[in-house]
């Protein structure tokens, strides 16, 4: 999982292109784990935007200095990503906030759904264009 500070809404875009490169390569990654005999990566990649509090945790002198992120969109990423890839679903499952702060372009490349718990959602299988060819021609 990963927290990126987006002040910019041009900056949502740059993220959205870390997800579909990320969902690229764990098609690549795929791809060898069954070359050498093991079983596939199967994970789904939640995305959304908001507000949360990052806060260190630990004690004095304990060496113990971890971040933390809290808030509701960090607990709304995590049911996107935790339904995101399974079963027949998209890998890919947007917030409805993230989804508003896309480029055009961008937003069409996902298709919305409405979902019990967490309303209407965007779903795709979006890949990086020009590795995802790279890995046709490469493993076919």
């Amino acid at each position: 999982w990963a927290v990126y500070n987006t002040p910019y809404k041009s900056d949502i875009d740059e993220v959205f292109s870390r997800v579909y490169v990320a969902n690229t390569l764990k098609k690549l990654l795929n791809i060898k784990l069954e070359q050498k005999g093991y079983e596939s990566l199967n994970f789904g990649i939640g995305v959304d935007w908001g507000r949360a509090l990052m806060i260190k945790a630990g004690y004095s002198g304990s060496g113990i200095n971890d971040v933390i992120y809290m808030g509701d969109v960090v607990n709304r990423a995590a049911h996107l990503a935790h339904n995101a890839g399974r079963g027949w679903e998209p890998p890919i499952w947007v917030g409805e906030s993230f989804f508003g702060n896309l480029k055009e372009e961008n937003a069409k490349l996902l298709s919305s759904k409405w979902v019990s718990g967490l309303g209407t959602i965007y779903v795709g299988e979006v890949v990086e264009i020009g590795m995802d060819g790279w890995l046709k021609e490469t493993f076919g």
